[in-house]
C-alpha cells in the first residue's frame, strides 16, 4: 500500500486559489477597504515578516465574518466548477492520475477551503485534508473550525492515516509550510523537482 500527499495551491495549480476565492466572494465594501485593512499585512508577508498562517487568518476573518454560510457554499461550488479547471497544472493532474491507477491512496493536503476543494476532490476520487470555516446559527464566524491546518499538515495527516501501514509515501509541495509533510515521504517533490 502506498500514500501520495499533494499540496494544492502552486503545486497542483498554477496560482493561489484561496486568494482568488477570497476576491470572488468579498463584498464590494470589503474590496473597497481591502487595501487599508489587508495591504500592509500582504507587504509584511511578502517581506517574510509574518507567516502565511497569520495572513490567512486575517483575510479569512475580514472576508467571512457574519456572512451567510449557505451563500458562501453556493459561491464555492461555482468557483470549483468554473475556476479550478482553468488553473490546474496538466503534469500534476497526470501525476495524480498515475497514483490513482497504481491504486495508491491519494490525498490533497491544503491550507485552502473544503467548500471548493471537496467537490473537486470527490470528482477525482481523492481524499482531502484542509481548512473548514466555522459557523454558528447559519453564519460564518471568520475563523477556521479546529484551527488553521496549513502549518499543522503533518499533525492532520498522522491523525487521519497510520503511516506505518504504507510501504511507500510520496509527497509533493512548493512552500515552507510543506517541508514537514515532505519529510514524511520516501519520494519527495518540491516545486516539480525530486528531493534527495
Amino acid at each position: 500500500m502506498e500514500l501520495a500527499l499533494f499540496d494544492f495551491d502552486h503545486t497542483v495549480t498554477t496560482c493561489d486559489t484561496y486568494g482568488r476565492f477570497l476576491r470572488r466572494v468579498a463584498t464590494p465594501e470589503q474590496l473597497a477597504r481591502a487595501w487599508w485593512k489587508v495591504g500592509p499585512w500582504l507587504l509584511a508577508y511578502r517581506l517574510r515578516i509574518i507567516s502565511a498562517a497569520r495572513i490567512r487568518a486575517r483575510v479569512t476573518r475580514l472576508t467571512f465574518s457574519e456572512r451567510h454560510a449557505d451563500d458562501i457554499a453556493t459561491l464555492a461550488a461555482g468557483f470549483a466548477r468554473e475556476v479550478l479547471p482553468e488553473v490546474m497544472r496538466p503534469e500534476m493532474l497526470e501525476q495524480i492520475r498515475w497514483h490513482k491507477k497504481q491504486e495508491h491512496t491519494v490525498v490533497i493536503v491544503s491550507g485552502s477551503l473544503d467548500l471548493y476543494l471537496r467537490p473537486w476532490c470527490e470528482q477525482l476520487g481523492l481524499q482531502l485534508i484542509c481548512n473548514r470555516l466555522e459557523s454558528q446559527d447559519g453564519r460564518l464566524t471568520g475563523r477556521y473550525a479546529g484551527g488553521d491546518c496549513g502549518p499543522r499538515k503533518v499533525e492532520h495527516i498522522r491523525r487521519q492515516f497510520d503511516l506505518s501501514r504504507y510501504l511507500r509515501i510520496h509527497a509533493y509541495g512548493d512552500s515552507y509550510e510543506d517541508r514537514p509533510m515532505l519529510a514524511l515521504a520516501h519520494e519527495r517533490w518540491y516545486r516539480g523537482r525530486p528531493l534527495k
